[in-house]
């Protein structure tokens, strides 16, 4: 992951209240993700600012994936009802578990060596 600073919450545009359709959405594919990657799988949740919050998922497989909501509350409780173990940073041993292919590496290279662009 690349060095980034951390980012504070604001207060922003008023959203819409958490509803139990959207914690169902999310857990269910929270869930599919822990299925298709080892069974279990453990997250961080951070802030990204007027888009809201992102969680990222690492599997039991080192696989990775994230999903992104307006809200904090409807990601942790679709992380517990999936039972995801949430940390409170996304630290050295957790990042050390994720598992990257030829695809981030080529993207990877592509943004900073000047590969192929990122819209193409």
């Amino acid at each position: 992951m690349t060095d980034t600073a951390e980012v504070t919450e604001e207060p922003g545009p008023a959203r819409p209240p958490v509803n139990g359709r959207e914690v169902k959405r999310l857990t269910r594919r929270i869930r599919s993700f822990s299925a298709a990657h080892g069974g279990q799988a453990e997250g961080q949740i951070a802030y990204l600012g007027t888009r809201g919050y992102r969680l990222v998922l690492v599997g039991s497989d080192g696989a990775w994936g994230d999903v992104v909501n307006a809200h904090r509350e409807a990601l942790e409780e679709a992380a517990r009802q999936s039972r995801v173990e949430l940390r409170e940073t996304f630290d050295g041993d957790l990042a050390a578990r994720v598992k990257t292919g030829p695809y981030e590496w080529s993207r990877m290279a592509g943004i900073q060596i000047g590969g192929p662009s990122n819209n193409a």
